[in-house]
């Protein structure tokens, strides 16, 4: 590098702050590794000398739209392979790839007025038939990977899992503990649900099932089986007029 040359300055999505307790928090705002993270030996090496830089319990506080998958996927091993508990609370939204991160609190608290989603992950791919297979191999193996987190974390089946994210899948707090994603909502009393607390009536959105639903509406309607009207009026003068021969059926 040319003297001249700055180094690049790292964009951070993340910032420490060291509590008084000993403690750490770790809040995740905006997109995950919105310039860059893959190639870049710069930045995942300083997020994890920073988690490292401590002992101790930590929080994290995500309010994310999603972003980098590999980035996602690096700060997961990195928390999962943290020395100290995990605990995750998620304020916003924790979308996508943030959804991903989230998976590795060993605890994962959500706001009464947060969102939790999960999707298929996607790309851009450009070239020939060989290379759109290419993209599309990846892609499945990358889907099988956060499969992996989430099935760890809510225990539910691969195929269930498969098919919330093929739909675009969208949880309040309710549902998310239901699934699994989450283990309690926050400001409650103790953060968690009492054994004998029943979750029910959470909601969960679908993209697919809307988009379904609004196709539906727009079908042609079929024409309705059985007589015309305009058939039944005419039987009925000709009843009425004494002309008609013919036997109804």
């Amino acid at each position: 590098m040319n003297k001249s040359q700055k180094p690049r300055p790292v964009r951070r999505f993340w910032n420490w702050i060291q509590n008084d307790d000993g403690s750490r928090t770790l809040y995740l705002d905006g997109p995950i590794a919105e310039e860059s993270w893959l190639g870049d030996e710069v930045t995942p090496k300083q997020f994890k000398s920073e988690l490292l830089s401590g002992e101790g319990d930590i929080t994290i506080w995500i309010n994310s739209p999603g972003g980098d998958i590999f980035a996602a996927n690096q700060i997961y091993n990195m928390l999962m392979d943290y020395k100290g508990k995990v605990t995750v609370k998620i304020d916003g939204i924790a979308a996508s790839a943030a959804s991903v991160i989230a998976m590795a609190g060993g605890d994962v608290f959500m706001s009464p007025v947060s969102m939790m989603m999960i999707h298929n992950p996607m790309t851009i791919a450009i070239g020939d038939t060989e290379e759109m297979e290419k993209a599309i191999a990846m892609l499945e193996e990358i889907k099988e990977s956060i499969i992996n987190a989430y099935e760890l974390k809510t225990g539910l089946s691969r195929t269930k899992i498969s098919h919330l994210m093929d739909a675009e899948s969208w949880f309040n707090a309710r549902k998310a503990v239901e699934l699994g994603f989450a283990d309690g909502i926050l400001f409650m009393e103790d953060e968690s649900f009492p054994s004998e607390f029943e979750v029910s009536g959470g909601m969960i959105f679908s993209r697919q099932a809307v988009t379904n639903s609004i196709l539906q509406k727009l079908k042609p309607k079929e024409k309705p089986k059985g007589t015309p009207i305009e058939s039944l009026e005419k039987r009925l003068f000709l009843c009425s007029s004494g002309m008609f021969t013919e036997p109804m059926g």
